[in-house]
Parts: C-alpha cells; structure tokens; sequence
C-alpha cells in the first residue's frame, strides 16, 4: 500500500485503508485520514464551484442573444 493513501468508502461510510472495498464504492485517496474523512463535504464544495464557474456553465439560456 503506498504511505499515507486514504478512502472514504461510500458504501460503508467510513475511512479505510488502500486494502478496503472497490474503487467503485469510495472516494480518494487522500493523503490522510482527516482529508478522507471531509470527502463528502470537499465534493460537495468542489461541486458547486464548478455548477458555478462560468467557464464550465453549459445553460442554453445564457447562449442566446
């Protein structure tokens, strides 16, 4: 297992090592164990960062003139 690599398992909704459930069912790795344990609130927040960067906003209605 490479050093420091953590998971959230969405499955089981705990933290575990690299020798966990599949990459399917977890989010990571995180480089420890408090990062694994803030998943859902790091994707959450990158989440709406990115429904909001204009950049990357794909509403039809802001296309049209």
């Amino acid at each position: 297992m490479p050093q420091g690599d953590f998971y959230y398992c969405l499955k089981h909704r705990t933290v575990e090592p690299y020798e966990g459930c599949p990459a399917s069912d977890r989010l990571g790795p995180y480089p420890d164990r408090q990062s694994a344990e803030a998943a859902l609130t790091t994707a959450a927040e990158r989440n709406e960062e990115w429904d909001e960067d204009p950049n990357w906003n794909d509403d039809e209605d802001d296309d049209r003139a």
